[in-house]
């Protein structure tokens, strides 16, 4: 697995030279490591800082994005990646779980760069992770990171914009018709130190997370939580089938120390806070079996 300290190192001292723009030139070949096995110990402490039970043999269906986290930084944080490593921001999520996953099997991970994209508050990119077991796809996802730039777009981006999306990542259809709200089901404080307790499980240690100082390096006057706490911990509490499509949009930051009220309703799932809309998802069931 490549050491997250060197990726993290390296993306940091060259992100003062990027120039990131959505025509640039990114690398393309995948990055694949066979024979993954799951370290139980770090596994159960990401389960109970997101809320997932302990001891199941199954992975939580958000776990795989942490196994793939390193190879994406590797990516990310390569001379031909053109987007600044620090500060990037967590967009959106969507993930297909065709089976449970068992904890004490061996995969092959596989990420790559999709592609760059246009957006109104600067350039995003696509990265894709597929695990595979026994030569068979058993869990992919789609991410979106955002480099926030100075642009000359006034408008929307291409995937539409909507009120209190800091982001610019609600598509057009919510925009146009809102769905009515999902019932309140709870309530969440958010310690300070979030952050830091989940990029030690993690790996993300991307400094908007950590520290008011280091956040305010970025323009964020509080650390934020990481955005895949929010949908593992939004996932944790609404419960997912073997076979499962899950898409999340990560509409404005949730600002460390915080309140945020979950709702869940219909397949659909919000986390809300400071009267603003954080993070939608909704959960799919799907017919199980692995895809080739």
């Amino acid at each position: 697995m490549p050491s997250l300290a060197g990726s993290l190192l390296r993306g940091a001292l060259l992100s003062p030279f990027r120039r990131p723009r959505p025509d640039a030139a990114f690398p393309r070949a995948p990055l694949t490591l066979p024979g993954v096995r799951i370290d139980l110990a770090r596994l159960a402490a990401y389960e109970r800082i997101c809320g997932f039970p302990t001891g199941d043999d199954a992975l939580p269906p958000t776990y795989p994005h942490v196994l793939g986290f390193p190879l994406a930084m590797r990516l990310m944080s390569a001379r031909d990646f053109p987007l600044p490593l620090l500060g990037l921001v967590h967009t959106g999520f969507d993930l297909t779980r065709y089976t449970a996953l068992p904890a004490t099997a061996a995969y092959e991970l596989t990420v790559r760069v999709e592609g760059l994209a246009p957006h109104r508050r600067g350039t995003e990119a696509a990265v894709l992770t597929v695990l595979r077991r026994g030569g068979e796809v058993v869990w992919e996802s789609r991410s979106t990171y955002l480099a926030r730039h100075r642009t000359d777009r006034a408008d929307g981006d291409a995937n539409g914009t909507a009120d209190g999306d800091a982001y610019g990542t609600a598509n057009a259809t919510d925009r146009a018709a809102p769905l009515p709200a999902s019932p309140p089901l709870a309530e969440w404080r958010l310690g300070g130190d979030l952050g830091r307790r989940y990029a030690a499980v993690s790996g993300d240690r991307n400094p908007i997370h950590l520290h008011p100082l280091t956040a305010r390096l970025f323009g964020f006057p509080r650390p934020i939580a990481h955005g895949m706490w929010t949908v593992a911990r939004c996932l944790a509490a609404h419960g997912t089938p073997d076979a499962v499509r899950v898409r999340a949009r990560f509409l404005a930051p949730v600002p460390l120390p915080g309140t945020v009220e979950y709702a869940a309703g219909n397949g659909r799932f919000t986390l809300r806070g400071d009267g603003q809309t954080h993070l939608t998802g909704t959960v799919e069931r799907l017919a199980s079996g692995p895809r080739r």
